[in-house]
């Protein structure tokens, strides 16, 4: 099945936790093989936004839809099917302690792929390859920095070869050399599979390197501020509040 034009949109989305709204009235729409960030002051609702759009939270309003499929009307295989063409990577990464880099790739593909024992092997390797952790396989997680953990994550998120992923807060904790790393990393998934990204960010520089649009969260009017390009964040012309978030963070 063939992505649609728009692989997500949002039209008078209401989020937040439990019958609380944090967010209202959210409505825009992402091509595929764009890269959309989520931005905001903190707590004003960028990650409970992204755990709406991909599936894993029920919004309190209005509609969403994922590949053309609305996944809060949809139920049964229809549903898991379309969750296994989104990948996820959760802020700190959340890889299996226990296990190694390899088999924490290994393990959504053996949960879903119906593959040798071999094969799944080497497309794990190849995963963690991409991402620059070719020599790091055998690690656990605790033998690694953290910036190698966030690249871990995005190998295990891109396992069934995805067409959405949703990063929360990839380059967070990190140096500026490994979030620029990271970012690279982001735009080559992007120009080598064609991936549509969305991930939850509070790093400019970042956004600014890697992002084709921006939707930017106002916790004071409680919905969507502005939403366009990152370079037109920095023109005062465009929101205000957006346009203080991008250029005060650029100062920090």
């Amino acid at each position: 099945m063939s992505a649609p034009a728009d692989i997500l949109t949002c039209a008078d989305l209401a989020i937040g936790h439990g019958q609380v709204v944090v967010m209202d009235r959210l409505s825009f729409s992402l091509a595929a093989g764009k890269i959309l960030a989520v931005v905001g002051p903190s707590g004003c609702g960028k990650s409970t936004l992204m755990r709406a759009l991909g599936g894993l939270d029920e919004p309190l309003g209005g509609r969403s839809t994922l590949m053309g499929v609305d996944l809060h009307a949809t139920h049964g295989e229809e549903r898991a099917a379309i969750l296994r063409r989104t990948g996820f990577l959760f802020q700190g990464a959340a890889l299996f302690s226990s296990l190694t880099l390899r088999e924490n790739i290994e393990m959504p593909m053996r949960e879903f792929l119906a593959a040798p024992r071999k094969e799944i092997r080497q497309l794990a390797e190849y995963k963690l390859s991409l991402v620059g952790l070719a020599d790091a396989m055998d690690k656990l997680p605790s033998e690694i920095s953290g910036g190698m953990a966030k690249r871990a994550g995005i190998a295990r998120a891109m396992a069934l070869d995805p067409d959405l992923i949703f990063l929360d807060e990839p380059s967070a904790g990190l140096d500026p050399m490994s979030s620029g790393r990271l970012d690279e990393l982001i735009l080559r998934l992007r120009e080598a599979f064609g991936t549509t990204v969305v991930l939850v960010s509070h790093e400019v520089p970042s956004i600014l390197r890697t992002a084709d649009f921006c939707v930017y969260l106002d916790p004071d009017t409680g919905t969507m501020g502005a939403y366009g390009s990152p370079k037109s964040f920095l023109q005062a012309g465009n929101s205000p509040k957006a346009h203080a978030f991008f250029t005060q963070a650029r100062i920090d």
